[in-house]
């Protein structure tokens, strides 16, 4: 088999916008692609995977009855926010958890095993996604972040605005969303705290504290590669200020250049985490200050291309087609 005849796997939900215009992007350029979704391993989707003393790495094959691709031919991997393994419904509990388990950590140490080019390798996604690391490894590349504090101790958190002695503003450690068992699943914001509200119930969980940076406007910066499409976010709406996912229509956007030593601090970021792409979130100052607020290594772009024309899904397709 010639390189141009090997395959591309695309590990993704079905229904993935950035996903489709990648794939898309690929069959532009007549690379062959296998996509499928780790939800429907193993109830329909077959691995099977064999590895000697004789071998580089493991031998196989991966088919759910439609389509097949033998893990030795796969030239580059896109992997973006899978679903897990279903288990069939007529397993019990404990033994279904244990099924789900054992598919999912297979099916991904197998495929991550593969030598190939990845966007990304989801054991690197999983290590860079820790926010309070983040800060630390964004630091040490260079970029300027907010004072911060994570506590469950209200008398700490009253010590820190008094230190800081500006606006704060609270946010998930680890993001995700509530399930309300009435439909759509609740987004927990980031929003504004009053040091006045610090009270006992702080003391639930772990609390992240940050002082609310002043605002010209925000840009999402999508790193593929080497390459930075910056778009910016300017809020015309006091929510859409606090968290613009709160309300993007109250959110104008643009596009912009990445000053030249936040586009080398945001490499030093990557490289440290071994990353092909990462979503990045700013805040630009009214002094033109770039604040890195965090990085999501398996962020949405689709939004960014669609809205601002920045060829994104191009800029995946070239690396896993290997000319990057």
């Amino acid at each position: 088999m010639t390189r141009a005849d090997r395959p591309v796997l695309v590990v993704a939900e079905q229904l993935d916008a950035s996903a489709d215009m990648v794939v898309d992007e690929l069959n532009k350029r007549a690379v062959p692609v296998a996509r499928f979704d780790s939800s429907d391993f193993p109830r329909s989707l077959t691995l099977f995977a064999a590895h000697g003393a004789d071998r580089a790495g493991w031998r196989g094959v991966l088919h759910d009855g439609r389509r097949s691709v033998r893990l030795e031919d796969i030239r580059a991997v896109y992997h973006r926010r899978p679903g897990r393994p279903v288990i069939a419904e007529d397993v019990p509990e404990p033994y279904a958890s244990w099924a789900r388990e054992q598919a999912d950590a297979a099916l991904l140490n197998i495929v991550s095993a593969l030598p190939v080019p990845w966007i990304n390798n989801p054991h690197r996604d999983r290590l860079a996604s820790h926010k309070p690391q983040q800060l630390v490894r964004a630091t040490q590349a260079g970029l300027r972040v907010p004072r911060s504090i994570i506590t469950n101790d209200p008398e700490a958190a009253r010590g820190f605005a008094s230190e800081v002695d500006v606006p704060l503003i609270c946010k998930p450690v680890v993001g995700g969303r509530l399930a309300t068992g009435q439909g759509r699943p609740l987004m927990v914001a980031t929003h504004a705290l009053d040091p006045a509200d610090i009270d006992d119930s702080l003391r639930l969980t772990a609390h992240y504290v940050q002082e609310a940076i002043p605002k010209a406007y925000e840009v999402r910066v999508t790193v593929v590669g080497k390459e930075p499409f910056a778009c910016t976010l300017t809020a015309t709406t006091a929510e859409a200020a606090t968290d613009w996912r709160t309300d993007p229509e109250g959110i104008e956007f643009g596009t912009t250049r990445v000053p030249a030593e936040v586009e080398a601090a945001l490499l030093r970021f990557m490289e440290g985490y071994g990353l092909v792409f990462g979503a990045f979130d700013f805040a630009v100052t009214p002094d033109g200050d770039w604040v890195f607020f965090e990085c999501n290594p398996a962020g949405t772009w689709a939004w960014v291309e669609s809205r601002k024309g920045l060829p994104i899904a191009a800029a995946h397709a070239e690396h896993l087609r290997g000319t990057t």
